[in-house]
């Protein structure tokens, strides 16, 4: 599988990578489905502190010990779960960051995290004492790199203006084309990377399409004009390739994105994933058809 350079850093992060959010508590189970990954080539993994309470991290960490110097582990931090475990909270403050990668480090059981990414963000955060902790974390050789997750384009700007990081991870489909228009283009512009979730739009985009939909529809797309749309993708460009190769290489299309990180909950997705992303790259005729039959949205409430 190919790889792209992730962002400023040393870090080349394989075109596919795995979302392990999804990939529930059963040890065995999450163990054959990264050693699939592996086998297919795959390199990245992404986790958070707050997937199953923690044991996600622990459950891929365990996966991956073996092959620890040959892979990158990419987790977050900075929602807290309260003391019943009903909801969370939001903590971006140095004290927590500081806190949360050492209990991040222990489930993981490795010395070091790889990407270590602020798990949302608003403007109203105390965004400077973040960036210092973040930064400090560098310097202490806890983290290789650190990164942000977040969809609010002024969150983002503020750290690609303010702060080090080499990723930021944001949702991107062809119907969710809204980082198009700003943040994509100010990401390539200063070497940062996109590393891209939801390819699949909830599987809209999958194999199973409008199995997939929902009355309340999807983004800004209503369901009937869904069920217009979708069939048409596939009539105008799926006679050789599945609809999951076709979202997927949408995503690889745009030079600023280094992975497309896709869930997965059997080896079979996996391997399906794996083809799709080492499938033929779509042509400037396949994109601008797609881009006119799907809506240009733009960032509305996540300023």
């Amino acid at each position: 599988m190919k790889k792209r350079q992730l962002g400023s850093s040393d870090l080349f992060v394989s075109e596919l990578g795995l979302g392990c959010m999804s990939l529930g508590t059963d040890s065995m189970k999450v163990q054959e489905i990264i050693h699939a990954a592996l086998d297919e080539g795959i390199n990245y993994f992404d986790t958070a502190d707050l997937y199953d309470f923690g044991e996600n991290e622990q459950i891929v960490g365990k996966a991956l010990k073996s092959v620890r110097d040959k892979v990158i582990i990419a987790t977050k931090a900075g929602n807290r779960w309260n003391e019943n475990k009903d909801s969370w909270y939001w903590d971006p403050s140095k004290k927590h960051i500081k806190e949360a990668v050492k209990a991040s480090l222990s489930r993981l059981g490795t010395d070091y995290i790889d990407l270590y990414q602020l798990h949302g963000g608003t403007i109203e955060d105390p965004i400077d004492e973040t960036i210092e902790a973040f930064d400090e974390l560098k310097k202490e050789g806890l983290i290789r790199y650190y990164g942000i997750s977040s969809i609010r384009p002024n969150v983002i700007r503020e750290y690609v203006n303010k702060s080090n990081i080499v990723s930021v991870m944001i949702q991107y489909s062809m119907l969710d084309r809204r980082p198009e228009e700003e943040v994509l283009p100010l990401l390539e512009q200063h070497g940062i990377s996109a590393v891209t979730r939801g390819p699949l739009a909830k599987g809209l985009l999958s194999e199973k399409m409008l199995e997939k939909a929902s009355e309340k529809g999807y983004q800004d797309y209503k369901l009937n004009e869904l069920q217009e749309m979708i069939p048409l993708l596939r009539e105008k460009l799926s006679h050789e390739r599945s609809m999951t190769e076709i979202a997927l290489q949408y995503n690889l299309a745009n030079s600023a994105v280094s992975s497309v990180i896709a869930g997965a909950s059997s080896i079979a997705q996996v391997k399906e994933n794996a083809k799709a992303v080492q499938g033929k790259s779509l042509s400037k005729d396949e994109l601008s058809l797609i881009q006119s039959i799907t809506k240009a949205n733009v960032y509305d409430q996540h300023k």
